[in-house]
């Protein structure tokens, strides 16, 4: 009885809390559609205009974890979270008001030679945009854990998070595709993105002023202090960032740098001992996002040029300016279909799963992304790309659940998939069929540029597998002891998955693009990377069957 009575207000703060990360993925989404239409028309060139997409994911693989650090360390009567999301939400407005008005402050700035400015205050812009929306995305779920930590209750918050973060990923997606330019305030505040930045603005300071109500719970000093959420992540995930110190976020230069310098041996002994299983299920996972970030990054600038033959840099009133624009608008429609089309799949994912196995479903999910890229690549049809790239919302929604529900049934018998493969697994038997529903599958969030724990949705995992597990016995040295291997770091494993599928292909589609001097490269790449994609799917190991081949 008690229960049902405090039930309206559980579902009330659950929506408080969450309506920060639906505005951030709003902004986030549109930024997808516009950012690099907009550095293009500041007359950058596509090889650089890629390469700019690629800081904000590197900037947050490095400092994420040291915020994150920082905030768990803090006391205050603002409590730990909430600071750290105010000062990144101050960068997330800076940028919204920068990104559409550049151009103009460029010209005040510097009138005889406002191009170069101008370029230079977009890619400034871009990249703090992209930082401080991951790095808020990040305490926004540790802020969830510490205001939900049982496991009902937990369950239910971060499955309202996922909800309202493909709601701000539709919302995003469906600004940009609406023709606002007959808006008599859209003229006046500078056209059609100046005109959607605003709406965006307005939208983010009205979420971001919903935290001032939170009740978040301070930390006082006596008494057992109790390890966050976050700083458990980030303690087993990255030891090497970790500083328990409160005045962390002000470490010098020569720290962060000492830091940053110990990644890559942490990394490479991590490396050595990662079990084939999840070796195998990197590598796929990683050329599939690396197809979906090919078109999801660069299909605004691949319609407006490719099919509307519009030129960004063109006159703002002239023809080829219009037909570019009017390619992005069709181009926004198109991925807010395919965000839609993702979360009505994530509704019948699990349904899915258990009438036909894990196999299948993600190996259909990536043999879709290959059809659709290869039409995408030829056809010269508007109506038949808009629906292709709508279809790959089901492969996006296979990759954003089946990975860590892998994952999971991997955990849940670590001695059969994670020992030596010179050592024969145990046989199949059929209690172990249902492991594979080990979690929900709930609407996940479109990954606009997002980065890293804050794609890691903790309730697709199994709430009954801890993340560092006692007991079990050691195998060959070749593979790290079954003992020690925790949930947590080998879903970090995945995360930078999605960070290298970010960094790697903006690094060079763009000099590719420049070489064959057609934007229809972005597509044909996304090709290539599906297929390699599809290849590697079939290699991943779906069950204890799979192990004996």
């Amino acid at each position: 009885m008690q229960a049902e009575k405090s039930s309206p207000g559980l579902v009330w703060r659950l929506l408080m809390v969450n309506t920060l990360s639906c505005g951030l993925e709003a902004c986030m989404a549109a930024g997808t559609v516009y950012i690099p239409p907009l550095l293009l028309q500041a007359g950058m060139e596509e090889r650089y205009m890629t390469m700019v997409l690629a800081v904000g994911p590197v900037l947050g693989l490095i400092f994420i974890p040291m915020i994150g650090s920082a905030s768990d360390s803090r006391q205050g009567r603002f409590g730990c979270r909430r600071p750290f999301i105010w000062m990144l939400g101050l960068g997330v407005l800076l940028s919204l008001q920068v990104i559409p008005q550049a151009w103009r402050l460029a010209a005040l700035m510097s009138p005889h030679h406002p191009h170069w400015l101008e370029a230079a205050l977009q890619a400034g812009a871009v990249c703090l945009m992209d930082f401080c929306g991951q790095a808020c995305l990040t305490l926004l779920l540790a802020l969830l854990s510490d205001l939900f930590p049982m496991e009902e209750e937990n369950r239910k918050a971060f499955s309202v998070n996922s909800l309202m973060i493909s709601l701000g990923g539709c919302l995003g997606f469906f600004l940009p595709a609406v023709d606002w330019s007959q808006v008599p305030i859209a003229t006046y505040l500078g056209g059609q993105e100046a005109f959607v930045y605003a709406l965006l603005t307005s939208l983010f300071l009205s979420c971001v002023l919903t935290t001032a109500f939170i009740p978040e719970k301070t930390r006082t000093g006596g008494g057992e202090r109790k390890t966050s959420p976050l700083k458990s992540v980030n303690s087993r995930c990255f030891p090497h960032l970790f500083l328990p110190r409160p005045q962390c976020f002000l470490v010098t230069l020569s720290r962060c740098a000492s830091a940053c310098m110990s990644v890559l041996p942490r990394a490479y002994r991590a490396c050595k001992r990662v079990p084939a299983v999840i070796w195998r299920l990197f590598v796929a996972e990683t050329c599939s996002w690396m197809a979906l970030t090919s078109i999801m990054l660069f299909f605004a600038d691949f319609i407006g040029e490719g099919l509307y033959q519009g030129v960004p840099s063109a006159e703002p009133h002239s023809q080829e300016r219009k037909h570019y624009d009017e390619g992005v608008r069709v181009a926004s429609l198109g991925l807010f279909l395919q965000c839609v089309v993702s979360v009505l799949c994530s509704v019948l994912m699990d349904f899915w799963v258990a009438l036909l196995g894990a196999r299948v479903v993600y190996i259909s999910g990536i043999a879709l992304l290959v059809l659709a890229t290869i039409v995408m690549s030829v056809s010269e049809s508007v109506i038949t790309v808009t629906v292709m790239v709508a279809v790959t919302g089901y492969s996006l929604c296979v990759l954003q659940v089946l990975p860590y529900t892998l994952l999971c049934l991997y955990h849940s018998n670590r001695q059969a998939f994670f020992t030596s493969s010179k050592s024969r697994p145990p046989q199949l038997s059929e209690s172990d069929k249902p492991l594979l529903t080990c979690g929900p599958a709930t609407p996940h969030a479109q990954d606009t540029g997002r980065l890293n724990l804050s794609r890691t949705d903790p309730s697709v995992g199994s709430p009954h597998v801890s993340l560092f597990e006692g007991g079990g016995n050691r195998v060959d040295t070749d593979c790290a002891p079954v003992s020690q291997r925790g949930m947590c770091f080998d879903m970090a494993i995945l995360d930078s998955a999605y960070l290298l599928s970010q960094v790697l292909p903006a690094m060079c589609l763009g000099s590719i693009v420049q070489l064959a001097n057609s934007v229809r490269a972005y597509m044909a790449s996304a090709c290539c990377f599906s297929l390699l994609a599809f290849l590697c799917s079939t290699k991943v190991v779906y069950s204890r069957a799979d192990l004996e081949h």
